[in-house]
């Protein structure tokens, strides 16, 4: 089943936090000479317009990156996820969000020093096009294929240069979504151990979504942070998202205290009722800080 289409939810609040904690570890893969590949298993269109009618449907994005849009008080590091978006939107006006893809892909570095690459995996036909049209120009730094993602990754590590960053995003639409994440995050370990995995997931009141968080914890890495952000308390009813997270193995030193700045904020300018809160949990060598 391939009906999941990103348009409906580009800019939300899981997309606030997913592509902040993306930015700042590409930052900080970016702070040594060294190149390094990017992989996107789900990478969707890769960029989406806001005046759509998928998105004008939900709304979904005035409560997420519209909220951010004007704000003059952002902790550095969201101000600078702000001026990302803004920079790629092309106005003032909030008209447009960019996906994984384009944030991606303007912020790896393509000089004498640094060569990083970018490999895109989607298999929705419609998304596919759209995001191959993106990226027609982007030459061989730049490779989008309509291909399941979890089996690409497979083939792709370890990457050539051995240094490596890997976002993985699916849409949880299908059950087996969870298994394969945590699957895939274990057999990433035994290929390539030193690479970067940022895994997003949903916060639904569902036993799969309730039970991965734990799975990734004892997948076998050495090294992990997670990071949650909740908009509004637990539905009591249906199953709607309350809020989502990313699940980091082999994160940036930096990244816990840069999200203990951010998510603070974030849960409070995003909340949809008093059940916001936000959480970073993390774990290394043997000890464990909340």
């Amino acid at each position: 089943m391939l009906s999941y289409r990103h348009a409906f939810h580009a800019g939300n609040h899981a997309d606030v936090l997913k592509h902040l904690v993306l930015m700042l570890c590409i930052e900080h893969m970016n702070s040594k000479d060294k190149p390094y590949t990017l992989v996107d298993t789900h990478a969707g269109a890769g960029f989406y317009a806001l005046d759509a009618e998928q998105a004008k449907r939900t709304g979904e994005y005035i409560h997420g990156i519209g909220r951010l849009w004007e704000r003059k008080d952002l902790p550095p590091r969201l101000a600078e996820y702000v001026a990302l978006v803004r920079a790629l939107n092309g106005s003032a006006t909030l008209r447009r969000y960019p996906g994984s893809p384009r944030i991606a892909s303007n912020l790896l570095r393509d000089s004498a020093q640094a060569h990083d690459t970018l490999r895109l995996c989607e298999l929705h036909s419609t998304d596919f096009a759209l995001l191959r049209r993106q990226f027609k120009d982007a030459g061989r730094r730049v490779t989008a294929e309509q291909a399941d993602g979890f089996e690409v990754l497979k083939a792709a590590l370890p990457p050539p240069s051995r240094r490596g960053l890997v976002l993985i995003d699916p849409s949880y639409e299908i059950k087996s979504d969870y298994m394969k994440v945590v699957a895939a995050i274990k057999d990433a370990l035994k290929r390539f151990a030193t690479g970067t995995y940022l895994v997003w997931h949903p916060m639904l009141p569902t036993i799969e979504a309730n039970h991965l968080p734990d799975k990734l914890k004892k997948a076998g890495a050495g090294h992990w942070l997670h990071a949650t952000l909740s908009v509004r308390a637990p539905a009591t009813k249906g199953h709607g998202m309350h809020g989502s997270g990313m699940f980091v193995v082999n994160p940036p030193w930096t990244l816990a205290a840069e999200l203990e700045t951010c998510l603070p904020f974030l849960a409070t300018v995003l909340a949809l009722d008093e059940g916001a809160n936000w959480s970073v949990d993390q774990f290394e060598q043997g000890t464990k800080k909340d």
